[in-house]
Order: C-alpha cells, then structure tokens, then sequence
C-alpha cells in the first residue's frame, strides 16, 4: 500500500511538473488569449509596468465579464514575472470602495494606472486617470495611491485636477488672463473644439480649479525626476507636468505639447538623450494611426515623426491602442511597445499587442507585425 502511495504522489507531482513546463509560453503572441500562470487570461488594460530585482510587475485596469465600456467595479490588478512571458497573478493592488461618496466608489471610472518607485521616500506610487461616478468624462481627474510594498496593497490618498492656479512654463504673458466667461456655455465633444467668435484658452478657464487630465502615464528621468503627462484642455493639448521629489503631488511647473491636435493615449520613453513620444488620435473606442514624436527636452519642443507602425493595418495602429513602452532592464535601447485591442462591449476580451520598437538611423521609430517573436529579436538588431 505504501509503495502505490508513493508512486501516486510521484506521479501527480511529475505530472504537475511536465504540464507547468509545457504550458510555461517562451513567446509573444499579439493580440492572441494571453494566460497566467493560473491558466487564466491575464485581466490587466490600460496598464503599465514597473521593473525591480529581476522581476517586471504589470498593473492594469481588472474587468468583469460581460462589463461594457470602462467602469472600475474591482480595481488595478497586479501580476509578476522574471521573463515577460509568464505572469504570476499577484492580486488586486488597488481596490475600489463600497462607499458610495468615495471618489473611487464601485462604477466610477479608474484607467491607465502606472506606478513609479521613490528611492527617497521607499514607497511605490500608483498614479491614474480618475473619472468620478456617473458624471461621464467631465471629472477629467487623476488619482493617486501609495503602498511600501510593490504589489500592494495600496493606499487611496486623494484625488485631483493637476497644476491649479498655475500658468504652464511656455504660455505667453499676454494669456496670463482670466477665460472669456463665454466660455462656459460651449459644450466639448472630446475630439475637436466647437466654433467660437474669441479665444476660447480652455487652461485660462481650467486655471482655478486644476487643469483636465485624461489619458495619463508617468515617466522618470535618468535624474529622478517624474512627469505626469495627461491630455488636457477637452483633449485638445497634452500637458507634460513636473511631479514634486515625493512624487506625490504636482510641482507647478508644466508646458503645453500638441495643442489642437488632440492627442491621447500618451506614453514616453527615452533612448539616446532623445525623449520619444507615441500616442494616438482621439476617435474613442474606435482604433486609429499611432503618432510619434521626439525631443531633446522632456518639455520640448516636439517634433512629429508620424505613425510608427508599419504593414498591413498599420492605419489603426494594428487594432489597437499605445499604453506603455516598456524598457527592457540590463539592454541597451531594447523596448517593447505595449497597447490594447479594446473590446467595449465585453471589456475583459480585451488583447494585449506587444511588440519591438525598432530605431532607424535618422532618430525615428517603427513598430511592424509579428505573429510569434521573443526577445532575441533585439540581439539580431546589433
């Protein structure tokens, strides 16, 4: 009898073994079901990832089944991994509230959450797009939460409209004036500005109150220092803006990039002493032509180099829609493009498109198909 239970435990155990390394994925499959290690589809959209001691950690938006559209009912979920391919389900970093007067009741809407690490302070900062419940995208917040450990849980500490009551680096003198009160009787679409007789200087109007900020991501510069960069003005301009040394509020220093040209869906990265921006166009759940642009400055100016991405269904940046651009940790100019297939009507359908950046002698950026690639792909780039 003790024999048999034996061989039983031994094959149970070398059966779990052949089945976890024949299921471990050595592979990126974009746009294809992408399972954790718990054989269930990784639930983390609009994410952004963070590196540390030889693990990557993945934060994004959690859906529900059948969810429509992009209400929070969960919170920022959080997975690990040491290769990129397989990811450990670590749980949900951030939860929403119960309370119902809470800024992160249950059905507001919470996107695009990124965290960032201060080597001052020890603590990891989660940052992300914060729409209060039921009142549509006029919130046009951002919220921002703390934890002492990477995976959390972390702590909810406010939430806000950035830069109030201070005039962006690159605004002329003469704007440096109260809006036209007329302004507030035009109603904004979200993808282009209404006709108007005078200048409608939506950061004059928002100049109170705090600037909008929508789609958002955060970048940290070789020096330590964090910027916030979020679409603003009703979409129509980006605002890149200084965080404080705590990165736990807004330094008042900003500047105004891609006015009217109605930018979203931002993400920066930095390779050579140039800052590389990839977003896209405002035509909501609706995928379009990727934009990139690059800079000597993290405030400017910027130069537009056009969509990226190259081959067949390029014009809607492969279905999808630019989130991150992960650096990878021990190589040189090695990075990874990261955007959403969104599916509005079932929103945990949701894709994940990962694919190579490739740099091209005149300082621009392209990003073509591939079914199946690892990250080899970057040592034949040499």
């Amino acid at each position: 009898m003790k024999n048999r239970v034996v061989l039983a435990v031994i094959f149970v155990t070398f059966s779990i073994f052949v089945h976890t390394v024949c299921s471990a994925n050595t592979d990126f499959r974009p746009g294809q079901i992408w399972l954790d290690t718990n054989s269930v589809h990784i639930n983390a959209h609009g994410g952004g990832l963070y590196y540390e001691k030889g693990t990557y950690y993945w934060f994004g938006e959690h859906k529900i089944q059948g969810e429509a559209g992009n209400k929070a009912y969960v919170g920022v979920h959080c997975y690990s991994s040491p290769d990129l391919y397989n990811w450990k389900d670590e749980g949900i970093a951030l939860k929403v509230s119960s309370e119902p007067n809470h800024p992160l009741t249950a059905g507001c809407v919470l996107e695009r959450p990124k965290v960032i690490h201060n080597a001052k302070t020890g603590k990891y900062v989660m940052w992300f797009h914060l729409e209060l419940k039921d009142t549509g995208y006029s919130s046009s917040m951002t919220g921002l939460a703390v934890s002492t450990r990477v995976t959390g849980p972390y702590t909810f500490l406010k939430a806000l409209r950035p830069d109030k009551k201070s005039w962006s680096l690159n605004v002329p003198d003469a704007d440096k004036r109260p809006a036209d009160p007329r302004i507030n009787s035009f109603s904004f679409g979200g993808a282009s500005l209404p006709k108007a007789d005078f200048d409608l200087r939506i950061f004059a109007r928002d100049f109170e109150k705090g600037q909008m900020s929508r789609d958002m991501t955060l970048f940290v510069d070789d020096d330590g220092k964090a910027y916030h960069i979020h679409s603003s003005e009703e979409n129509s301009s980006l605002h890149i803006s200084l965080l404080t040394d705590d990165y736990l509020d807004f330094a008042g220093k900003y500047v105004r990039v891609f006015t009217d040209r109605f930018m979203e869906a931002p993400v920066v990265f930095k390779s050579k002493g140039k800052y590389y921006f990839i977003g896209s166009g405002c035509t909501g759940w609706s995928p379009n032509a990727a934009r990139s642009a690059v800079a000597d400055n993290i405030f400017g100016p910027w130069t537009e180099l056009g969509n990226p991405c190259i081959g067949e269904k390029a014009d809607t940046t492969f279905d999808s829609q630019s989130t991150f651009v992960l650096p990878l940790a021990g190589r040189n100019d090695a990075f990874i493009f990261i955007a959403d297939r969104w599916n509005p009507k079932n929103a945990i359908d949701g894709r994940y498109i990962w694919l190579p950046i490739t740099f091209t002698p005149d300082s621009r950026i392209s990003i073509k198909w591939l079914d199946s690639w690892n990250l080899s792909y970057f040592d034949k780039q040499k």
